[in-house]
């Protein structure tokens, strides 16, 4: 919900096509792979995203306003303020921050992209190439988002004023309606076009081809409020906008993955109100390649707690990887109070259901700990750090010092009351944005061969994510139907006649003949009753169902 009370730079680089982001990363020739990581792009393998072949979990932040770190009244290059630039992306990589979300638009007179329509400032394009160089040189990937819902910086408000339309959040639906503004899709496309076919002043490198961009984003937030009844909860325009504007940046850019930018708010999960973009409806457009959540728990209109909170993340994740079968990234989330307890609970859950990225709202250029801000030193970023240790060794990436995380809670704790806030489904940020952060530390190592348990049940689902000549990536998706955690849990299957494992991650995989022995990851050891669980894995061979899935010795159903 990201109403920040500044504007907003977020240079856009777009998403990467679907069918290369499913199959490349493991069809993998060694050419396909960079010997500098930063030259890889991130893509998309099924319900993960995936680096060089492998699973790529990543933790990160949003500092919405990088743009606005320059000098507006010097011309060029002279513009851009790189010593607070560089001084950022240090701090950022100082607290293990591997990705950033900021803002790339902005229609404001001071160091606004667009002041006027179709007036592009090149000033601020120049400050954005900076930024990119140096995310790149502290190896930091960037999240731009190409416009904003809300009204900092301008937003949509802007563009419909531009074309003598009324403005407001009563009639921000007008923006994605073709036949009422269709000057609004003419303004939206050429900035998205100036974005996409630029080259970077600084290092020579067209956007399109800049590694260093994780993904773009469509839209700050966007929603199709109140304008017919049913359309709050058919999403049928905003799907349509979606739809155009995602075949648009897939066109311009194929090597970047594309997200729409939605916050997740809808009556069918307890956390906001229907406003015309039902969750897995909108982002199950082909041309979006990752699902996202933005969530402040304890806002007025929300009112969760860490039960709540918990099983919310969850819901979204099991969505996003079981309905929508892509990743799910937490763009937005903090509270105000008690952070390092909400900070600890939140991403044991990110890495426990196997939530495949986030970034919390916010990491401002300063020390500031107050609200939703969470600039460096702030108490819990040490569970951050943690954090981010944790989905790096998720992704094969072991620190050579890691270290000590706060224990996670095997149960929901206690609710915290929630602060007063925005309105309860308009979560029009009460500040900039926000900011999320680390959690559990590792757990015990699982026991090779844990006996069955009394009263417990599973269910497994198998699914094929995607397929090509020579090979599949399938998934195995195990819930604990039970009334009692799964210790250490070890999962076993049988496969079929001819098929071959030939890589495997969310667990460690022993193959002996056609049986496959995963035993647990030790940052997600215990699989709680409700919980799921994703093992994946790229075959040959036939793509058949596996047989006799056993969960710690328990037979799990199949559906």
């Amino acid at each position: 919900m990201s109403r920040s009370p500044r504007r907003a730079l977020l240079a856009a680089l777009a998403a990467v096509t679907a069918t290369l982001a499913l199959a490349l990363p493991f069809v993998g020739s060694p050419a396909a792979q960079a010997a500098d990581p930063r030259d890889s792009f991130v893509t998309r393998c099924g319900i993960r995203f995936c680096l060089d072949g492998k699973p790529y979990y990543h933790a990160g932040t949003n500092t919405y306003d990088v743009f606005t770190f320059g000098y507006d009244w010097l011309p060029g290059e002279q513009y851009v303020d790189k010593a607070k630039i560089d001084a950022h992306m240090t701090r950022l990589q100082s607290d293990n921050v591997s990705v950033l979300r900021l803002w790339m638009f902005s229609h404001e007179d001071w160091m606004g992209f667009e002041a006027a329509e179709g007036v592009y400032t090149e000033e601020a394009f120049i400050l954005f190439d900076y930024v990119m160089k140096s995310a790149r040189d502290h190896n930091i990937r960037l999240i731009p988002v190409f416009e904003n819902f809300w009204e900092a910086y301008g937003g949509i408000d802007k563009r419909l004023a531009w074309e003598g339309l009324p403005t407001g959040y009563a009639n921000r639906w007008r923006f994605f309606n073709k036949t009422a503004c269709p000057g609004c899709f003419t303004q939206y496309r050429n900035y998205v076009t100036k974005a996409l076919t630029r080259t970077n002043s600084f290092t020579g490198v067209a956007w399109k081809n800049d590694p260093t961009i994780l993904a773009w984003e469509l839209m700050n937030e966007p929603r199709y409020p109140d304008a017919t009844p049913n359309e709050n909860t058919t999403g049928t325009t905003l799907r349509a906008w979606v739809d155009e504007m995602g075949a648009l940046v897939k066109s311009l850019d194929p090597n970047h993955l594309l997200g729409t930018g939605q916050e997740g708010q809808e009556t069918k999960y307890g956390y906001g109100g229907d406003s015309g973009g039902p969750w897995t409806y909108i982002q199950s457009s082909p041309y979006i390649d990752f699902t996202s959540g933005h969530m402040y728990p304890t806002e007025g209109w929300a009112g969760l707690n860490f039960a709540t909170a918990r099983a919310l993340l969850r819901r979204w994740i099991s969505d996003s990887h079981t309905v929508v079968g892509k990743p799910f990234f937490l763009g937005e989330w903090n509270v105000h109070d008690d952070k390092t307890t909400w900070w600890t609970e939140m991403y044991a859950e990110m890495e426990a259901s196997g939530g495949d990225g986030d970034a919390f709202w916010w990491f401002p250029a300063n020390s500031s700990c107050g609200g939703f801000d969470s600039g460096q030193g702030c108490p819990e970023h040490a569970v951050f750090r943690q954090h981010s240790l944790n989905m790096k060794a998720k992704s094969g990436v072991v620190d050579p010092s890691p270290s000590v995380s706060p224990s996670r809670s095997a149960s929901p704790s206690p609710s915290v009351s929630p602060s007063a806030s925005p309105s309860p489904s308009r979560s029009a940020s009460p500040s900039p944005s926000r900011s999320a952060s680390p959690s559990p530390s590792a757990s015990p190592s699982p026991s090779a061969s844990p006996s069955p348990n009394a009263g417990t049940s599973c269910r497994a689902v198998y699914r094929v994510d995607n397929s090509w000549p020579n090979g599949y990536n399938a998934s195995l998706v195990v819930t604990n139907t039970g009334s009692t955690t799964f210790t250490n849990w070890v999962l076993t299957f049988t496969l079929g006649s001819g098929q071959v494992i030939v890589n495997g991650w969310n667990g460690t995989f022993t193959i002996s003949g056609s049986t496959v022995t995963v035993t647990a990851p030790g940052w997600a050891p215990n699989l709680a009753p409700g919980q799921s669980w994703t093992v994946s894995f790229t075959g040959s061979g036939p793509s058949t169902a596996p047989s006799n899935v056993k969960l710690n010795g328990v037979a799990c159903t199949a559906s």
